[in-house]
């Protein structure tokens, strides 16, 4: 892509400051550079650590097969060669938006022309008796991680708090080491709020063959502490007995920043199509925004995609408002997780599908669910089957019709659909 580059009088000797070293963060910056911000950049984060990846916490980190030497977005070269000023162990604690200064937590003030609200969300804390023990953990951040893959290494019995990703991610990474899991999750299934109930049904059956136990329905309701172990109290009176306990309940978007100063907040940072928030001199990106998006039904509500893809895209369009470039942001959510041999792959969003084809083999654990609503493919869910999920982004992002008889229709040619081929292959809309 070439370089945008805006009059410089319009950006020279401009500071942009990023609250929030995160992906959403070190891509904003990095993408205000490549589009010609000449300015000064300032990139605060509050942990110690260089910006790393995240997704393998849950995963190769907790098992060991991640080195924590590859967890790193950016090497210090980085920075340095792109004149971004990264400040590590740094928190911002109001943004004066009649002066353009943020305060930071010594007290110290940075003036701005531009700021961007890259901070993210923190982890939802499980809330009842006993939920401080030290036997309890989180996995946000490194320092979590950290701990508790030191803390496995003693253990042999753990209880997941949450049949989410990151509880699924948890409990699979932990039977990897040989501990017993058992999960805990209010809901009736698991991912119960992102998957349909098939491929919910489909990740039980994977997590109990591997020795993992479920208790569905069900609410912990107090922790309690016995000599080196944790009795973890159900609502129906079910104590389990265990090591450790880790807590996936979910995120909270770390909003005050922006409350503080007076923009809208409504669930996140509310932002518009091009990452604008109700100050003009201030974009929010990632975790942390809340926003309608393009591929959403009409009279949807805003809300915030918890992505990895999410942030990094939504980190170039707010780049780009930041320059004075406006490009309201179209990229298509997908999302990933590994757990054990299975590498699932979504892309779009299923909610509100009517109807769904299945390709593949359940067997062999190598299918795709293709999701439709009133006819138009919505989402693709991909066991093992990465070729499948990189043509329905492009199926997806291409607007391309087709319908549910085709998909399963084993000798349908999905490649040539994908590629837009001119020549539609039998079953496709016209």
């Amino acid at each position: 892509m070439s370089a945008f580059r805006p009059r410089k009088g319009d950006i020279m000797n401009s500071t942009l400051v990023v609250v929030g070293a995160s992906y959403a963060g070190v891509q904003l910056a990095a993408s205000a550079r490549e589009l010609g911000f000449d300015g000064r950049i300032v990139l605060l984060g509050d942990e110690p650590d260089a910006p790393y990846q995240r997704p393998p916490l849950s995963k190769g980190f907790l098992t060991g097969s991640f080195a924590e030497q590859r967890l790193p977005l950016r090497s210090q070269a980085f920075f340095d060669e792109e004149k971004i000023e990264w400040m590590p162990s740094t928190r911002a604690t109001h943004i004066d938006r009649e002066r353009r200064e943020i305060e930071l937590h010594d007290g110290s003030r940075i003036a701005y022309h531009h700021v961007a609200l890259t901070t993210g969300a923190r982890v939802r804390k499980l809330d009842c008796p006993g939920a401080t023990l030290s036997a309890v953990h989180y996995l946000r951040d490194l320092r979590d991680a950290r701990r508790l893959a030191q803390t496995t290494r003693t253990a042999r019995r753990a209880v997941v708090i949450g049949g989410g990703y990151i509880g699924l991610e948890a409990a699979a990474s932990l039977r990897q080491q040989g501990l017993e899991v058992t999960v805990v999750e209010t809901e009736p299934r698991l991912l119960a709020r992102v998957a349909s109930p098939w491929l919910s049904g489909f990740m039980l059956r994977a997590h109990t063959e591997h020795g993992v136990a479920f208790e569905f329905g069900r609410k912990v309701v107090a922790l309690h502490d016995a000599d080196g172990t944790v009795s973890v109290e159900l609502d129906d009176g079910v104590r389990l007995v265990c090591e450790l306990v880790v807590v996936g309940i979910g995120v909270v978007p770390n909003t005050e920043l922006a409350a503080d100063c007076g923009l809208n907040v409504a669930g996140g940072v509310v932002v518009d199509a091009c990452a604008r928030t109700s100050d003009p001199s201030i974009v929010a990106a990632g975790d942390c925004a809340s926003f309608v998006p393009h591929w959403a039904p009409p009279g949807a509500r805003a809300g915030r995609i918890e992505s990895v893809q999410n942030a990094n895209d939504m980190a170039k369009t707010a780049a780009a408002t930041v320059v004075g470039r406006s490009e309201p942001y179209r990229a298509l959510p997908w999302f990933w997780s590994d757990q054990y041999d299975l590498k699932l792959q979504m892309a779009g969003v299923n909610a509100g599908f009517t109807d769904y084809a299945m390709r593949g083999s359940v067997e062999d654990k190598r299918f795709s669910l293709f999701y439709f609503r009133d006819d138009k493919l919505i989402a693709v869910d991909s066991i093992n089957r990465p070729q499948d999920h990189m043509f329905a982004r492009k199926l997806l992002s291409n607007g391309a019709r087709v319908s549910a008889e085709a998909v399963r229709d084993p000798a349908f040619d999905l490649k040539a659909l994908a590629s837009g081929d001119a020549h539609a292959p039998r079953g496709v809309a016209q």
